[in-house]
C-alpha cells in the first residue's frame, strides 16, 4: 500500500518534472504537457485540453499563484480528490523514488522541512490503522475523536468476523458495480475485496451484540461537541462498515449523516451506493439525484465528484431497466471527464442495450483505446459488431476478451451464439462447454449446447445434453425440444434439411390455396406473425389500450414547434421511456429493457428520423394502440383520439385527412415494412388532402383497407386469442415440433403444418402436388367438430 509519505513524494517528483521554468507553479502549457504525458494512449483535441485545464484552474483557484499557475499543494489536492491515480501516472512517466533501505521511507529533499516529514509519519501510521480513504482531505477523517471511534469500530468488526463470517466468490451481485470518486482508474471496492463477498449471518446472537455495541459508537458520534464533528463520526462509521460489506448498517450511518448535513454531497452519494448493493435501485436513484442537486448548487467544491455521480446514477437507472435515461448520464460523465473510460464503456453497453449499435461501437472503441485490457468492453463491442453483421471482426474481438479473461462467461456464451448463427455448430458446442465449466448450472448454455450438437449431427450427445438441461430447469421449451428430438429420430429427418431430398420443399404462394373464408392467407399470416413477435417482446399485448387514453388525459405535454414550424407535442426519448415504464409497470427491469430496445429499434427510429432525440407523443400513442390489449373497436377509437390530441387537430371532432394518411403511412412503415408504402401516398395524393377533414367513420374505412390500410389487424387479433392453443399429439409435418396456435391441415394429403411453416410455404417433400389446399383449425375442438360434420354429411349422402 502506498503510504501518505511516498504518495506526496511521487506528486512532488511529477510536479518537478513539469515545472520547466522552476517558478514553483504549473502554468497552462506545463499542465497541458502533464495531462498528455500521463495519458499516452489518448489523443486529446485542443478543445478537450482547454476544457480540462479550465476545469482544473476553476476548481482549484485557491491554489493558483498568479501567472505561475498551479502550486505543488494544488497538484497534491487534485490527486487527493481523485482526479488522477498517482501510482499510475508516476509509472507512466517512468519516474523512480529513492528509498532509504534502513528506514523504509522516501528520502526527502533538503528543501523539505522536518515538520512535513513528521506529519507524513503520523499520517502513515493512521493509514495503517484503517482504509486508504481515511486520510483523504475530501473523504477522510477530520476530528481526532473520530479516529478513536474508528479504532473501536475496527475492533468490533474484527471480533464479529472471527466468530461468524465466511468468504465466498462474488457471483452476480452489485458490490463491484460502482466506482468511487475518481477519473482515471477503475474504482470501487478495494482490490482485495473486489473478487470476494462476505455474507454476514444477521440473525444470530453475535450479530445482535455487534449491533448493540455499534449503537453505543453512534451515540458517541451524536454526542460530539459540534454538528460537524458528529457528521464526521457518522461518515467514518459508514465508510468502515461499507469496507467490511456491512451495507445495511453502513446505510444507517450515511442516512444519519444526511440528516446532519443535507446539502453535503458525500453522504447521499454513499447512501446511494449502499442502496444499490442492497438491490434497492429506486432508492439508490433518489439518493444520487439528491447528491447531484447538492453538487450542482455547491459550486466548484464538489465538481470532482460530478462524473462519478452521473455514472452511478446511470447504473442505478439501469437497475430499474431505464437504459435510455442511463445513457444521458453516462454521456454527461464522459463530457465532464473525457478520460473516464468506465463511463464510455457503460455508455457503449447501454447504447447496445437499446439497439443503437453504431453509437455503441464508437463509445466502446474509445473505452478500449484508453484501456486496452478492458475485457468487458471487448465483449460488448463484439456483441455490437455481431448485431451489425460484422461477424468475422466480432469473433476476433470476442476472442480478445476471452484471452484477457479466460473465464469470461458472457464472452464465451455470446461467441457460442455467434457460431450457431454462422452454422459452425461444433465450435458453438465447444464455447457452451467452456461456459458450463465456469458456471455448471447455466441451463441456457446447456440447452444451446444440445441444440448445437444436434446441428453438428451428434444426436446421442445432444440427447445427453438435453437431459442435463432438464435436471437444471423444468421450463416448457426444454420439453418441446425433447419431443422435437424424438420426432426427428423417429422420422430420421435431417434437422437442417434443404430443398429437394431434405426436410421440406418451399412452394410458391400461388400454389397455396385456402379451404373456406375462415382460413388465413399464407401472406397475411406471415406479416401477422412478425407483428405478434414484436407484441410478445414488448409485452404491449398485456397493456390495456385504455391506459394510453388515461396518459393523454392526465399528462398534457407542452406544445413545441418542429423545424418546419408545425406545432407538435414532442418529448425526449428518456421522458418517453418513463411513460413506457408506467404503461409496462408489471415487467421486471431486465424484461422492460428488452421491450424498450425493441420499441426503440422499430418505432422510435422511424418517428425520430432526423436523430433529434425527440418524438411526437400523439403519433407514438397512435402507433402503439393497435398492438395493445382491448377489443379492436377500443383500439381504433384510441388511435383516433391520439390523432385528435395532437396540436394540429386539437379541439376538433375530426382529424385532417393528411394527418390520417401520414399516420397510416408510418403504421405500415413500422409494422409492414415488406409492403410498399411509397405508392400509397401517390395513390391517395397527400398534397391534395391538406385541407380535408376526416370523421371517425371515414377514418375506420381508411384504417381497415386491406391493401392501403391496416387490415392485417383482424389476423393479428386471431393470433392473440389462439397462439397458445395446443393440438394434442399433432406435430408439424415439416419442423416436427408440437403444433401450438393454429393447425393448417392439407385437405387432400392430410398432413398438418404449424403457423410458422405454413407462413413460409414449407411442405414435406413426400407430398409433392400441383397445388395445396389448407383448412385452418384454431383448436382441436374445431377439428373434432369438422370431423363430425363430415360424418354427418356422409350419413346423409349414403341413403
Amino acid at each position: 500500500m502506498t503510504t501518505r509519505g511516498s504518495r506526496s513524494e511521487k506528486v512532488k517528483r511529477i510536479f518537478q518534472q513539469f515545472d520547466g521554468n522552476r517558478d514553483g507553479g504549473l502554468n497552462r502549457d506545463e499542465m497541458a504537457a502533464l495531462v498528455v504525458a500521463v495519458n499516452p494512449r489518448v489523443k486529446f483535441s485542443d478543445e478537450q485540453i482547454n476544457a480540462i485545464l479550465d476545469e482544473v484552474f476553476r476548481t482549484y483557484g485557491e491554489f493558483i499563484d498568479g501567472e505561475k499557475g498551479l502550486t505543488y499543494d494544488g497538484l497534491l489536492r487534485t490527486y487527493d480528490d481523485g482526479a488522477g491515480d498517482v501510482d499510475r501516472d508516476f509509472d507512466a512517466l517512468g519516474l523512480e523514488l529513492n528509498l532509504d533501505d534502513n528506514k523504509g521511507v522516501s528520502v526527502v529533499s533538503e528543501a523539505s522541512s522536518s515538520s512535513i516529514v513528521d506529519e507524513r509519519a503520523i499520517d502513515s501510521q493512521k493509514k495503517q490503522r484503517t482504509a486508504a480513504w481515511a486520510v483523504s482531505p475530501n473523504h477522510g477523517i477530520v476530528f481526532d475523536d473520530t479516529w478513536k471511534i474508528v479504532d473501536d469500530l475496527e475492533i468490533l468488526v474484527k471480533r464479529l468476523k472471527s466468530k461468524q463470517t465466511k468468504d465466498v466468490k462474488l457471483k452476480a451481485d452489485n458490490f463491484d458495480a460502482f466506482s468511487d470518486a475518481g477519473w482515471s482508474r477503475e474504482l470501487g471496492p478495494s482490490a482485495e475485496l473486489s473478487d470476494k463477498r462476505i455474507f454476514w449471518e444477521e440473525s444470530g446472537h453475535d450479530f445482535a451484540i455487534f449491533v448493540k455495541e455499534l449503537g453505543v459508537l453512534r451515540n458517541r458520534a451524536d454526542g460530539a461537541r459540534s454538528r460537524e464533528e458528529a457528521f464526521d463520526g457518522h461518515m467514518a462509521i459508514g465508510r468502515v462498515l461499507y469496507e467490511h460489506q456491512l451495507f445495511k448498517e453502513a446505510l444507517l450511518s450515511f442516512k444519519r449523516a444526511c440528516e446532519l448535513q443535507p446539502m453535503d454531497v458525500r453522504p447521499h452519494f454513499r447512501a446511494g451506493n449502499c442502496y444499490y448493493v442492497l438491490g434497492k435501485y429506486r432508492e439508490a436513484k433518489e439518493e444520487f439525484l439528491l447528491a447531484l442537486e447538492a453538487a450542482e448548487t455547491g459550486g466548484n467544491q464538489w465538481a470532482y465528484l460530478l462524473p462519478q455521480i452521473y455514472v452511478n446514477l446511470g447504473i442505478a437507472l439501469e437497475g430499474e431497466g431505464m437504459v435510455l435515461s442511463a445513457c444521458e448520464y453516462y454521456r454527461e460523465a464522459a463530457i465532464l471527464c473525457p478520460t473516464h473510460f468506465r463511463a464510455l464503456k457503460l455508455l457503449g453497453s447501454a447504447l447496445f442495450g437499446v439497439g443503437e449499435y453504431r453509437a455503441a461501437v464508437k463509445a466502446l472503441e474509445e473505452a478500449i483505446f484508453m484501456k486496452p485490457d478492458y475485457a468487458d468492453a471487448h465483449c460488448d463491442l463484439a456483441s455490437a459488431l455481431h448485431a451489425m453483421a460484422e461477424d468475422e471482426r466480432a469473433i476476433e474481438v470476442f476472442q480478445k476478451a476471452i484471452d484477457l479473461k479466460p473465464g469470461h462467461v458472457d464472452a464465451l456464451y455470446n461467441l457460442g451464439g455467434l457460431y450457431m448463427d454462422l452454422g459452425r455448430f461444433q465450435r458453438a458446442s465447444e464455447m457452451y462447454t467452456r461456459v458450463l465449466a465456469v458456471w455448471p448450472n447455466h441451463w441456457r448454455a446447456q440447452l444451446n449446447k444440445a441444440v448445437s450438437l444436434l446441428g453438428a449431427g451428434e444426436t446421442e450427445e445432444a440427447k445427453k445434453a438435453l437431459k442435463e438441461a432438464l435436471k437444471m430447469t423444468n421450463r416448457v421449451e426444454l420439453h418441446d425440444a425433447v419431443s422435437h428430438m424424438k420426432q426427428l429420430q423417429k422420422k430420421k429427418v435431417k434437422p437442417n434439411g434443404n430443398n429437394g431430398d431434405g426436410a421440406f420443399v418451399i412452394v410458391e404462394p400461388s400454389k397455396f390455396k385456402t379451404s373456406g373464408d375462415k382460413t388465413t392467407l399464407r401472406q397475411d399470416l406471415a406479416v401477422a406473425l412478425q407483428i405478434r413477435v414484436f407484441q410478445k417482446i414488448t409485452r404491449l399485448s398485456r397493456c390495456d389500450v385504455e391506459l394510453l387514453k388515461k396518459e393523454m388525459r392526465d399528462n398534457d405535454v407542452p406544445v413545441s414547434y418542429s423545424g418546419g414550424g408545425v406545432p407538435q407535442k414532442s418529448i425526449r426519448k428518456p421522458n418517453l421511456e418513463e411513460i413506457l415504464r408506467k404503461l409496462l409497470n408489471f415487467l421486471k427491469p431486465e424484461t422492460f429493457q428488452g421491450a424498450v430496445k425493441a420499441i426503440n429499434e422499430r418505432i422510435l427510429s422511424v418517428l425520430d428520423e432526423t436523430g433529434s432525440g425527440r418524438v411526437d407523443v400523439g403519433m407514438f400513442y397512435a402507433i402503439l394502440a393497435p398492438i395493445c390489449s382491448g377489443s379492436p373497436e377500443k383500439r381504433k377509437r384510441v388511435i383516433f383520439d391520439a390523432l385528435l390530441w395532437r396540436p394540429v387537430n386539437e379541439g376538433n371532432s375530426q382529424v385532417k385527412k393528411a394527418d390520417a394518411v401520414a399516420y397510416i403511412k408510418l403504421l405500415r412503415t413500422i409494422y409492414l415494412p415488406s409492403h410498399g408504402v411509397s405508392e400509397m401516398m401517390e395513390v391517395h395524393g397527400e398534397t391534395e388532402t391538406d385541407n380535408l377533414m376526416v370523421s371517425y367513420s371515414e377514418f375506420l374505412v381508411m384504417f381497415d383497407d386491406p391493401d392501403w390500410g391496416f387490415g392485417i389487424m383482424s389476423t393479428m387479433v386471431k393470433l392473440e386469442t389462439g397462439d397458445r392453443n395446443r393440438h394434442g399429439r399433432h406435430v408439424c409435418s415439416v419442423c416436427r415440433y408440437p403444433i401450438i396456435g393454429s393447425r393448417f391441415k392439407e385437405v387432400k394429403a392430410h398432413f398438418s403444418l404449424c403457423n410458422q411453416c405454413y407462413s413460409e410455404g414449407k411442405v414435406p417433400p413426400s407430398f409433392k402436388q400441383e397445388e395445396y389446399k389448407f383448412k385452418e383449425y384454431g383448436s382441436e375442438s374445431d377439428a373434432v367438430k369438422d370431423k363430425c360434420m363430415c360424418f354427418s354429411l356422409q350419413s346423409h349422402n349414403d341413403p
